[in-house]
């Protein structure tokens, strides 16, 4: 199955909204940080917002780039390894305070969070999630 822009856009924001906010609610008063549990899960949901948001505009991107790619996608191990340059970016972002209730967040916290958050989207997206959505695979991954 090749995933359409579309289908991207729609399993992106399936997965954080329902894999990231469960990951997200459970290990938050869990981090590493010297925060309290309300403000470690501000900072988390926050974080998981800005990925969201920010995904979006990755997923533009990662189209574009595919065109020049004969079967317009690439190998899975690459979704893997966008996990790179998307958490830099919300790293970033957070840093700067462009992200709400994220200012201050600190790195072991962030690195955790969102190394098991996007870890756990990958798996569903590359193997749970076919059994459920079995027409998802037959409509370029797009849920609606």
């Amino acid at each position: 199955m090749v995933p359409t822009l579309a289908g991207r856009l729609q399993t992106r924001l399936f997965l954080l909204a329902t894999v990231g906010v469960v990951l997200t609610a459970l290990i938050a008063p869990l981090l590493p940080t010297e925060a309290s549990a309300g403000a470690a899960w501000r900072a988390s949901f926050g974080v998981l917002c800005a990925v969201a948001l920010l995904g979006l505009g990755w997923e533009l991107v990662y189209h574009g780039l595919q065109q020049f790619r004969w079967e317009k996608d690439w190998p899975t191990m690459f979704g893997l390894l966008t996990a790179v340059n998307e958490g830099l970016l919300v790293w970033l972002a957070a840093r700067a305070g462009a992200v709400p209730g994220a200012d201050g967040v600190e790195g072991k916290a962030f690195l955790v969070h969102f190394g098991l958050v996007w870890l756990a989207v990958w798996l569903c997206a590359n193997g749970p999630m076919r059994v459920p959505f079995l027409r998802w695979r037959f409509h370029g991954g797009r849920l609606l």
